[in-house]
């Protein structure tokens, strides 16, 4: 599994919600690709939506990932990457969505970049993990042990965790 950059995982996971929000339930197809052939249009028409996730969900059922090891490769830095040689990793054989395609690697080619990666791994969610940013994750990074004291277990007198002396204070 190859790790990748959290912003690439996180604009991936909003392409995952934008979509199923965008589809309705239950799932409107006329709709969802009436969105899809607005935005193309849009883009192809040369807008400046300067919206990652915008332009991944309007490419992402119509591009194909020719080197998907390649890609893979340029997901671990989200502000760092050679655009063109991500243009030449993927393909497009609707004519309207090549054009906006195209249209947005003209006038902003990192925002193209930025797409295709996240495109990319929407399609393709079993090739990538996220790094694993969790407390026990990084305790275990640091090689410390889990601290027992203030941890109850199922049938454990709670009471002494607050009061050492117990009966005492009466």
């Amino acid at each position: 599994m190859n790790r990748i950059h959290p912003e690439f995982a996180y604009q991936s996971r909003e392409l995952g919600v934008q979509i199923e929000d965008t589809l309705g339930e239950p799932p409107d197809r006329k709709n969802y690709a009436r969105v899809i052939k607005s935005l193309i249009g849009e883009y192809a028409n040369g807008a400046n939506m300067d919206d990652v996730n915008l332009l991944s969900f309007a490419l992402a059922d119509y591009l194909r990932f020719d080197d998907p090891a390649g890609l893979l490769a340029q997901c671990r830095q989200y502000d760092n990457g050679d655009a063109s040689k991500m243009l030449s990793m993927v393909s497009c054989a609707d004519a309207d969505a090549n054009k906006a395609l195209t249209a947005v690697f003209t006038c902003n080619p990192e925002l193209a970049r930025k797409a295709i990666i996240t495109a990319f791994l929407f399609k393709n969610p079993k090739r990538w993990t996220e790094e694993d940013h969790s407390l026990e994750s990084l305790q275990k990074a640091e090689g410390g042990e889990d601290e027992e004291e203030d941890q109850l277990t199922p049938g454990q007198d709670f009471e002494q965790l607050f009061d050492a002396r117990g009966d005492e204070n009466v």
